[in-house]
């Protein structure tokens, strides 16, 4: 039945139609005209960072709920990350933006939670990722198109909230992942913002994105349970239940007055023939179209990546090569979510989320094929990438114990993933302590070191890397399971920073060995190498 299922649908993808719900059609030719221009904030050189990807509940492997992404910094820029807890008492009550000024005063009870913000805050906090002491998580955000048609209509807003403010402003503040959708929702409503993001929240039931629309509004969608959801940097939700969005709220959300903007500003892109009622009826409006473009330059920097990403996800259900596969690098009608052909697992998120277009003529570390193609889109694991975060949240885990947070740091094709329980109330200081200065005694600056030797002697140092990144996935995973199992005592908390200590001590010892096998090869590789019998 899956496979019956996922081929109707990329049938109906590959003629570029699609399917509304309840044999509703819309003819969706190419959404936003060719040419139109992503319209965005892109933190200075044009360039857009991140790639996430959410997977539901019953998608994964052990009934967790997984929510990861990448922040990555523009090009030729790379911010050093820390991996901290912000305890209440260090939660600022009257917060002020950096880029925008933005002030806003903040409530008196805040939960603490973990994030990642930036080692040396001269642009702000950037909290990016974590879990508050309610378990719930969010991570913030994946930098998103739109169109002249959308930000004419509500024009972005210069005083705004954006990516350096929203962690501090909502994550010590909700109780569940549909909390976090509704407290943010609010805020761009009342304050706006600067640019056009994507944000995901997740709690151990339920994980929700939201998509800010111009500088005021923005749409919201539950992921389902059995499906996993692909982001790389473009307005990504396909089709939202308006119906339900503007009423029950089950599966779906929005600005209260999305239908009325599409309708005054002339949004909606569905032909007079398929709309069979009005916009605040349509139960799988075409979001993509209405909001987002589909850029020359996307069919480089961003579709391939989703290909890829669904690629992985669906590798037996899908023909992904030849003429005939349904989908294409550059198509842009590819699924926002898919059921994926096996369940998902931490490893799973960690190889995708660090591909670069293994198995196809795309890999820029690649041999085979048309030498041509090789590099031709944007690699998921990019040179400046700043750190990975996979926030898992186990149901079969008591609530003192459920929530981890698996942290990577520098590029990802490079680093390995580390998993740290969040419900403490400090982090290890080998990813809380991170200068200015390269120091290998440093998680961040460790990671930076392997993936520049081991990228230009790839062929030598590749079979390193992959010891070092499957020695630390096992040693992790053994560790985990200790600490689940042990006892805590009466100070959970404290319990669960020393397992901490030894998780960071673990990732310290394999990652200095590693580079030090990489800084031999590489050594060994150097131009002016020479032996008496080279003479």
């Amino acid at each position: 039945m899956k496979q019956h299922k996922f081929w109707a649908w990329a049938t109906v993808f590959a003629f570029a139609m699609t399917m509304h719900t309840g044999m509703k059609k819309n003819k969706r030719k190419g959404g936003c005209c060719k040419g139109d221009s992503p319209l965005l904030y892109t933190k200075g050189d044009g360039t857009m960072p991140c790639t996430t990807l959410l997977v539901g509940k019953n998608a994964t492997v052990d009934g967790s709920t997984m929510m990861a992404r990448n922040e990555d910094s523009p090009s030729g820029q790379f911010t050093a990350k820390k991996f901290i807890v912000v305890r209440p008492e260090d939660q600022p009550r009257h917060y002020k933006s950096v880029i925008s000024q933005v002030e806003i005063d903040l409530p008196d009870n805040p939960l603490r939670y973990t994030a990642m913000p930036n080692a040396q805050a001269t642009e702000g906090i950037w909290g990016e990722a974590g879990i508050n002491a309610a378990n719930v998580a969010m991570t913030e955000t994946e930098t998103i198109t739109s169109n002249p048609r959308v930000l004419g209509a509500d024009p972005l807003v210069p005083g705004g909230i954006g990516e350096e403010d929203l962690l501090t402003l909502v994550l010590p503040y909700i109780r569940s992942a549909r909390e976090g959708v509704l407290r943010l929702g609010s805020l761009l409503e009342q304050y706006g913002t600067y640019e056009m993001n994507g944000i995901g929240f997740q709690d151990v039931n339920e994980i929700w994105w939201l998509e800010s629309i111009g500088g005021h509004h923005w749409i919201a969608k539950r992921v389902p349970d059995d499906e996993a959801v692909v982001m790389p940097n473009q307005q990504g939700i396909d089709f939202l239940d308006l119906a339900d969005a503007l009423d029950q709220g089950k599966d779906n959300l929005c600005s209260r007055d999305l239908a009325e903007f599409i309708e005054d500003n002339h949004l909606d892109l569905t032909l007079a023939e398929d709309r069979e009622g009005p916009v605040a009826e349509d139960t799988a409006f075409d979001c993509r179209s209405a909001f987002g473009s589909h850029d020359d330059a996307d069919h480089t920097y961003n579709t391939p990546r989703a290909w890829y990403m669904l690629r992985c996800l669906t590798p037996f259900s899908v023909q992904w090569e030849g003429p005939e596969a349904p989908f294409h690098p550059e198509d842009d009608d590819l699924p926002w979510s898919v059921e994926p052909d096996r369940k998902v697992t931490v490893e799973d998120v960690k190889y995708i989320l660090s591909s670069h277009y293994q198995g196809t003529p795309y890999d820029p570390y690649g041999h085979k094929g048309d030498g041509s193609l090789r590099g031709k889109y944007r690699p998921i694991g990019i040179n400046r990438t700043n750190f990975l975060a996979l926030t898992q949240l186990r149901p079969d885990l008591p609530e003192n114990r459920r929530a981890v947070e698996w942290i990577a740091e520098g590029c990802n094709v490079f680093n390995a993933f580390v998993p740290f329980y969040t419900n403490v109330d400090k982090t290890p200081d080998y990813l809380a302590v991170t200068g200015e200065e390269p120091d290998s005694n440093q998680f961040y600056w460790a990671n930076r070191l392997i993936g520049a030797l081991a990228d230009a002697h790839f062929g030598a140092c590749a079979n390193l890397i992959e010891r070092y990144q499957n020695k630390v996935a096992a040693r992790a995973h053994a560790l985990l399971k200790e600490g689940d199992r042990g006892e805590a005592g009466e100070n959970v908390s404290r319990y669960l920073e020393a397992r901490n200590e030894t998780m960071a001590a673990m990732a310290r010892e394999e990652t200095k060995k590693v580079l030090g096998q990489v800084l031999y090869a590489a050594s060994n590789g150097m131009k002016n190498g020479f032996a008496r019998s080279d003479a």
